[in-house]
């Protein structure tokens, strides 16, 4: 099956959801009404992406808030210290039943994105909850050793707990208990008079600490990881140093008890599997909350017709070969089920080369669970999972990277990263992306001021055109035509889709 697009040309002088501006935007676009994965990979390999069966291209030196394509290369991905963190806070939320967030009103929500740009998932939560610890010294011993008792029974549990996890991610029986703790306002309500408030895994490594300094009074530790930090609370392994991977802190194994059950199931939403079909509508009841709840709309605006045309349409054609991913190629929702219901979804494009992020929602109250990011370090483990099968299938498209806007610059955080050259269509590794863009918001990243986009349209003449039930190529075509403005827009269009897309997809004119 061949793709088949019908232009639309430019579209500018628009609503700018990044930085307000009410006429700055320029992209151009094109109706999908079918796709092969093959050349949708090609078309966001030249800055292309899709919303439901939309597909656009920004212009990139016109528009206000120049958008480029992002991927990443989970390979070679090692999670950052925040990464670490949500991660973490998920398995002690499926574990105990533990939400540790500050007060409602100083938490920013997980996610925002304009209804002008689909995409892009969540936003990451930058908040990171830590309370202060001073440095061990001579004056917090009296405080720590009456804490220690204090703490004794909990943290034996803890300890305990840590090694006699046997089960998987996921598993234990669904239970509802949750404690809740609340870190006071900074200035209200804190106990100047009292030690500052710590983690229990802060203390047990504190008394970890103390423990080994009465012991070796030389200084000498085993276990110090750097130079002025405290050791590990756990004796180190003997296998390796290495730090854990993405999946060893993903499916962390739970104790059999564990309080809640996470589930993540992929399921193809075009065309509609039965499980899809079975699921809709609470997924759509949750795209509804989250729309409401996060992007404030009315609630008459998230309807089911534009949660479907918007997230299920999609002109990508499902496909299923023998060397490829055991789910197929295509347009899928990776949904999060917590104890029997669902609690997020994360819209997906399986392609030969990537798994590309399209959007999330989630439902409100899980907010504290930090699931834009913790839902990307899912799709970055899954990309993983499929390279093991379909080992050309190696990199996660994030959608697009918008320095200029602070709200859009957390996509750079995932590394190793590359930003797509505007004008050669070369991927260039962010790290040398980041300093020309802070001077100037559109940039050609490619430092090589010879080289050209080889994948150019180079002979107009061979584009594939769908005219009157009929398929000829462009040259034919254009001896039926007498407007003028019908060959700029073949050649804009053949300028923008490259010559093999051009040759390749079937241009639909009436």
């Amino acid at each position: 099956m061949a793709s088949v697009v019908e232009y639309k040309g430019l579209k500018a002088g628009y609503h700018c959801g990044y930085c307000d501006s009410r006429e700055g935007k320029a992209s151009c676009g094109m109706w999908a009404h079918s796709m092969t994965v093959q050349d949708y990979q090609d078309l966001i390999d030249r800055g292309w992406r899709r919303s439901g069966k939309y597909v656009y291209k920004p212009v990139m030196n016109q528009t206000c808030c120049p958008q480029y394509t992002i991927r990443c290369r989970p390979l070679q991905f090692q999670p950052s210290k925040s990464h670490k963190k949500v991660l973490k806070k998920m398995l002690k939320f499926l574990a105990k039943g533990e939400i540790f967030r500050r007060n409602c009103e100083d938490e920013p929500m997980d996610s925002t994105m304009e209804d002008t740009v689909a995409g892009d998932f969540a936003l990451i939560n930058k908040l990171d909850i830590k309370c202060d610890l001073k440095t061990l010294s001579s004056d917090l011993k009296e405080s720590l050793e009456s804490e220690e008792k204090k703490k004794e029974k909990s943290s034996k549990r803890e300890e305990s707990h840590s090694q006699a996890i046997e089960e998987k991610l996921g598993s234990g029986e669904p239970s509802h208990s949750i404690k809740v703790h609340m870190a006071p306002k900074p200035g209200k309500g804190a106990d100047l008079s009292k030690p500052p408030c710590r983690k229990a895994k802060e203390i047990r490594k504190e008394r970890k600490m103390l423990k080994l300094m009465q012991q070796n009074p030389a200084g000498e530790f085993e276990g110090f990881q750097a130079q002025g930090q405290a050791p590990s609370a756990f004796p180190p392994k003997t296998k390796s140093n290495h730090p854990k991977s993405l999946e060893d802190l993903i499916f962390e194994s739970l104790p059999e008890n564990a309080s809640h059950k996470l589930e993540v199931r992929v399921v193809r939403s075009s065309p509609p599997s039965s499980q899809f079909k079975a699921t809709f509508q609470e997924s759509y009841q949750v795209y509804k909350r989250y729309q409401m709840v996060i992007h404030k709309d009315p609630p008459d605006k998230p309807t089911v017709s534009q949660f479907t045309r918007f997230l299920c349409s999609s002109p990508l054609e499902a496909e299923n070969p023998p060397n490829g991913p055991e789910c197929g190629y295509g347009s899928f929702h990776q949904q999060y089920w917590l104890d029997g219901k669902i609690i997020a979804v994360g819209v997906i494009d399986i392609l030969p080369y990537c798994v590309s992020s399209v959007y999330l929602y989630y439902d409100p109250d899980y907010s504290f669970l930090s699931l834009g990011v913790y839902s990307a370090l899912r799709e970055i483990a899954f990309t993983r999972q499929l390279h093991e099968k379909t080992s050309q299938l190696s990199y996660y498209y994030m959608g697009f990277y918008i320095h200029s806007c602070p709200k859009m610059k957390y996509k750079g955080q995932y590394r190793p990263s590359d930003l797509l050259c505007p004008e050669t269509y070369v991927w260039v590794p962010i790290e040398q992306c980041l300093p020309p863009l802070e001077n100037t918001r559109y940039c050609r990243f490619n430092q090589d001021p010879e080289a050209v986009d080889q994948g150019r349209s180079k002979e107009p003449d061979r584009v594939r055109v769908f005219y009157k039930k009929a398929i000829m190529p462009y040259g034919v075509y254009k001896k039926y035509q007498k407007d003028p403005s019908e060959e700029a827009a073949v050649l804009q269009y053949a300028s923008l889709v490259g010559q093999a897309c051009s040759e390749r997809m079937l241009l639909f004119r009436s």
